[in-house]
């Protein structure tokens, strides 16, 4: 156990992560050292930043929990706390259940955390984050909350509504980041499409990433979680226009099926979804779509899931994934419908979309054979460079794999020509210039 040092432990989403770096650069600025998600915690502080969205989720977040509790009354350990969403939705059970955790704070409530250590805020460094990904990188949150009432959805009982970080903020955050070296940025929210409507009046996100593609040393901006209801389509101008906004779009549309989408309240229909990705297409050549699938909703018919399935074979997402219904307490769903599709039944259906992904994943990938792509490298391992595509985000989408047959630097853009393919990967060898 060492003294004066925190372990931060990070769990959940890109999000989170943010709020974990915030926290670490105070507790840095405080004189502590830092470590994030050790593979072997020695600090005599822990601090757990937990998800809540989904059963597995929270399972993990509790798991995790219980072993640092074990930790404490083993003294190997001294102080031990919680924040994050888990905490938020969850405050009054953890207290009452885990009495060895020494404070839970929410979502938004850590800042408390540096004052219960007997430190002070440090406003000089409260926009600036100690980062955990690799120093090429960051992720940009820009709003916090949501406004939607999908039925399934627990994160505005969590984040609350909607609220967007003003346009200067997030610029000079940018221009900080790149000061230190970032170049790629991976715009998240909870809802991109929605950004400005609370504090501007207007849909801003174009805007926004204009003024962050203007800022120099950017080099790749990726964008995340967009909501397919009222899309601000000026969006696809920028993507298409600027050289350095990826052409990548993580856009949720969770259903096909108009069954699905009016219980699931999304409010949008099969037809409106159809020319959303048509326009997208059209307006945007080449762009990757990533996008979420919820299988299992209560009173999702096999011809429901049919549908979907027919969907997906047709629509050809170069990037997917899927989950499975979780009955949220609070949610809509909870409270209106049965949860009345088998849990075996769940997972039935989304391993059977997956596979079909599967499949496209691997003719997407099999056209890229032979093609000179960018690809920024993330690390070197034992046999391989491995880096991505602008057409590829960290941690959730196909990696490439470069021959090691040229010495390689990390966080360095090179022309790679593609080789061979997998579903899931890509292998490919550095292109010399004559």
């Amino acid at each position: 156990m060492k003294k004066n040092r925190i372990d931060v432990v990070t769990l959940g989403c890109s999000k989170n992560l943010v709020d974990s770096e915030m926290l670490m650069k105070q507790l840095l600025a405080n004189g502590y050292t830092v470590k994030h998600d050790p593979e072997k915690p020695e600090g005599e502080i822990v601090v757990i930043n937990t998800c809540g969205f989904i059963g597995d989720a929270k399972e993990e977040s509790i798991n995790t929990i219980l072993g640092f509790a074990e930790a404490k009354k083993n003294r190997k350990l001294n102080k031990l706390f919680v924040m994050g969403c888990l905490s938020e939705r969850y405050m009054e059970e953890l207290q009452a259940e885990i009495p060895e955790v020494d404070k839970f704070y929410g979502k938004f409530g850590w800042k408390g955390l540096i004052t219960d250590l007997g430190k002070s805020f440090r406003k000089d460094v409260q926009y600036e984050r100690a980062l955990t990904t690799p120093a090429h990188y960051a992720y940009l949150k820009i709003s916090e909350g949501c406004n939607r009432s999908c039925s399934y959805c627990s994160i505005p009982i969590m984040t609350g509504r909607h609220q967007s970080r003003p346009m200067e903020e997030i610029v000079s955050e940018v221009e900080s980041l790149v000061a230190q070296g970032v170049k790629e940025f991976q715009v998240i929210a909870q809802d991109l499409s929605y950004y400005g409507l609370d504090r501007y009046k207007e849909m801003k996100l174009p805007e926004l990433i204009e003024r962050i593609s203007d800022v120099k040393g950017v080099e790749w901006i990726r964008l995340h979680y967009a909501y397919p209801t009222k899309f601000p389509y000026d969006l696809l101008r920028v993507i298409r226009e600027r050289d350095n906004v990826c052409k990548y779009l993580d856009i949720a549309l969770q259903h096909i099926s108009d069954n699905m989408l009016t219980k699931m309240r999304r409010g949008i229909t099969k037809q409106e979804t159809l020319a959303l990705v048509k326009r997208i297409r059209d307006e945007v050549p080449g762009i990757h779509l990533r996008t979420t699938f919820l299988v299992g909703h209560p009173d999702e018919t096999e011809a429901d899931f049919e549908e979907l399935m027919q969907f997906v074979k047709e629509a050809q997402f170069e990037r997917m994934g899927a989950f499975p219904y979780s009955n949220e307490e609070g949610t809509y769903a909870y409270e209106k419908y049965e949860d009345n599709i088998p849990e075996i039944v769940k997972q039935e259906r989304m391993d059977m979309l997956m596979a079909v992904q599967e499949r496209v994943s691997l003719g997407v990938n099999e056209s890229k054979i032979g093609q000179h792509l960018s690809v920024i490298i993330d690390r070197e391992d034992a046999d391989y460079y491995v880096g991505r595509t602008q057409y590829d985000s960290p941690e959730v989408d196909p990696e490439v794999l470069i021959s090691k047959d040229i010495p390689l630097n990390k966080g360095e853009i090179y022309n790679v020509i593609i080789t061979q393919a997998e579903p899931f990967d890509l292998y490919g060898n550095i292109v010399v210039p004559n």
